[in-house]
């Protein structure tokens, strides 16, 4: 998982949540023509008062055919952030991501509250619904694998709806590494896994959890598994349908523990 470059964003809360938290990270923003929307007006708000340049919305060119010559008005064009046209949108830099020391600092016997770890999740939209539950719900912070993962791409930071800007994220080489850490901490790992006999149902809310969630098609991977202390499951009543999509799973998971 790379780090990327500058990200057009296009969702206003995303946008709005990057204004809030890092408005020297964002590069530009491009109001839409009709800016009716209670969000894009604090956007508007904000921007202008860090100095925040504006995407072009109207250009100065020759009146075309007879009559007096001289600049006039067209219609609102379309700004372009990267040599890609959009209607509207902000250019921001990635957000930095944080450190394992930083994530599993203040941690004590009497610490409550849930940490994720997503171990090798290859779909941003996935991701970013994950960061959107995780902001939701108050998660701590959120470990990702670099490797066969999808990077932090503006798909993820538009689908998360703000939840990257409220959410410390650390991408990790090795998992199992970063497990070690968690324990000396005194967290918890539970992994997850359709497979598991013990439900979710079970678990109460009387430790700091570290919540492991695995790859769309494959799930955990084996040595991931071998390393969590506990693994539990869904419990389904249904009879056509098997599984949850990991991002589903997900936010059911946390509504149970957090």
């Amino acid at each position: 998982m790379s780090q990327p470059s500058d990200l057009m964003i296009k969702n206003p809360h995303s946008i709005l949540a990057a204004l809030k938290s890092r408005p020297k990270e964002v590069l530009e923003v491009n109001l839409p023509r009709d800016k009716k929307d209670e969000v894009w007006e604090q956007i508007e708000a904000l921007a202008l008062r860090h100095s925040i340049r504006s995407g072009a919305q109207t250009q100065m060119k020759p009146q075309q055919g007879g009559g007096r010559k001289g600049p006039s008005r067209s219609a609102p064009q379309e700004a372009k952030f990267g040599g890609r046209e959009s209607a509207h949108g902000a250019l921001i830099k990635p957000k930095s991501p944080g450190a394992l020391e930083l994530l599993f600092s203040g941690i004590d016997e009497n610490t409550r509250g849930v940490w994720l770890a997503l171990d090798s999740l290859q779909d941003p939209q996935n991701i970013g619904a994950i960061f959107r539950s995780a902001a939701f719900f108050g998660i701590r912070g959120i470990i990702l694998t670099t490797e066969r993962s999808a990077p932090m791409t503006a798909t993820v930071y538009d689908i998360a709806s703000g939840g990257v800007e409220d959410i410390p994220h650390v991408p990790v080489i090795n998992l199992q590494r970063a497990f070690e850490k968690a324990k000396d901490a005194g967290l918890w790992i539970l992994g997850t896994s359709e497979h598991a006999r013990e439900s979710v149902k079970t678990l109460k809310n009387d430790r700091p959890w570290l919540l492991v969630m695995g790859n769309e098609e494959k799930g955990i991977r084996r040595l991931t598994e071998e390393a969590c202390d506990m693994m539990c499951t869904i419990p389904g009543t249904g009879k056509g349908v098997s599984s949850l999509n990991v991002s589903v799973a997900t936010g059911v998971l946390l509504s149970h523990l957090s």
